[in-house]
């Protein structure tokens, strides 16, 4: 039996009720600070696109920066899913990798979602770090595994690479460099990873797969 991303098998009635309104806000917010920013976002406008009661809001989410990091942390976490599924008939663990960085880097600096919270990098960083790690964390494992990257803790290099791409997409957004500095910023990090220059530099500029749709995940 095929389960709905984020159902658990034995999910009761009202645990399923819980996650659907959580994630029906989610999309509704999604779609508002999309449209109007973070900051001209309400909850009651959010409240009102999932058909639901404004105080329903409060109790899935504290505040409006807590449903803003949850639409962050989705967005990631399907972005993993996308480059996975994109990159499934690669067999080499530093091209899936180097494939990742460019697509989270391109993206976290052109979506309005990632610009408007990116001033908060810690939070930030700690989302991107727990909802894409388990992809590139395996990717970095593997690549050591496979003499592509030098060996040591892979969570502690994609934590370090996740504050390197939070300080990168700001410095683009305040224009202190421009977006064509991002690749050389990905090669940057795949050196960090152990991967030799002229290697990385040749790897970032290989052309990238499309990424399915958001909607071929569900």
């Amino acid at each position: 039996m095929s389960v709905e991303k984020g159902e658990s098998p034995k999910e009761g009635r009202v645990a399923r009720r819980q996650r659907r309104n959580r994630e029906a806000l989610i999309r509704a917010a999604s779609d508002v600070m999309s449209e109007k920013g973070i900051d001209a976002a309400t909850m009651l406008e959010i409240a009102d696109r999932a058909d639901m009661g404004a105080g329903t809001v409060y109790n899935y989410f504290r505040s409006k920066e807590d449903l803003a990091v949850a639409v962050l942390e989705e967005i990631m976490q399907d972005l993993s899913i996308r480059v996975e599924s994109a990159t499934r008939s690669f067999r080499d663990p530093a091209h899936i990798y180097a494939v990742a960085l460019m697509t989270v880097l391109e993206t976290a600096a052109s979506d309005s979602r990632w610009k408007q919270l990116l001033g908060r990098s810690g939070i930030v960083a700690d989302a991107m770090f727990r909802r894409i790690g388990p992809l590139t964390t395996d990717l970095l494992a593997r690549g050591a595994r496979a003499g592509r990257f030098t060996s040591g803790d892979p969570a502690l290099s994609w934590m370090l690479t996740t504050h390197a791409i939070v300080g990168v997409c700001l410095a683009v957004y305040r224009g202190e460099t421009g977006s064509d500095a991002l690749p050389a910023a990905a090669i940057r990090l795949l050196c960090l990873a152990g991967l030799p220059p002229e290697e990385a530099t040749e790897m970032v500029s290989r052309p990238r797969p499309d990424l399915p749709p958001v909607e071929a995940l569900t």
